[in-house]
């Protein structure tokens, strides 16, 4: 059972995914809000019941699936439904995660949520790591992965906290400008640093 728990975070594009797979390959287990955020929503579960019974059933794909885009064009400029829906879905992602957290076998968890601080869940964590790259990188990287136009990365970005905020929040920081094995030593020194303070060094 883990007790300490590493917020892990960033902008889109900031290769948040990349940092938390060098975690998991020095045995760090990973607890991703995104993959959570799809289980509490899979067939069969409370959440997707509560979802069919406010939305009706055609809120389904014809294999039992949610259907993401009707969902979201159902919530888009529906503030009431938004809610509704935030208030069902957050409190069973957090609950969900920190079930996972706390059965991990590791010496420490790291918890990977894109609005980590946006969503106020670093107040379930003991420590805050960012994962830092310039906003014009941001765009490059995002664009070039999922073949965006740079309206859509920049609507994106300002939908999240700003870069100056996270920073000031964070309590450490990983610089994504250079490369992979940069980024590898840094890993290693947080990690070293995680064990020291949960006392498994």
């Amino acid at each position: 059972m883990a007790d300490f728990i590493v917020g892990l975070t960033g902008g889109i594009g900031s290769g948040k995914t990349t940092v938390a797979n060098l975690f998991a390959d020095l045995g760090v287990v990973l607890v991703d809000a995104d993959i959570v955020a799809r289980e509490v929503v899979s067939p069969g579960s409370e959440g997707l019941a509560a979802i069919v019974k406010h939305f009706g059933a055609d809120i389904l794909l014809s294999d039992g699936n949610l259907d993401r885009s009707k969902l979201r064009e159902r919530i888009f400029d529906n503030d009431e439904e938004r809610l509704w829906l935030n208030g069902l879905l957050h409190p069973l992602i957090r609950e969900t995660m920190l079930k996972k957290c706390k059965e991990a076998q590791s010496n420490y968890v790291i918890m990977v949520v894109p609005l980590l601080f946006e969503n106020g869940l670093d107040r379930l964590v003991q420590r805050t790591l960012l994962v830092d790259i310039s906003p014009q990188l941001q765009q490059q990287r995002t664009m070039a992965r999922d073949d965006v136009s740079a309206k859509q990365v920049q609507n994106i970005i300002g939908s999240q906290a700003t870069r100056a905020e996270k920073l000031s929040k964070a309590d450490d920081v990983i610089d994504n400008q250079g490369e992979i094995s940069a980024l590898k030593c840094k890993v290693d020194a947080l990690n070293s640093l995680y064990l020291k303070i949960c006392g498994n060094t």
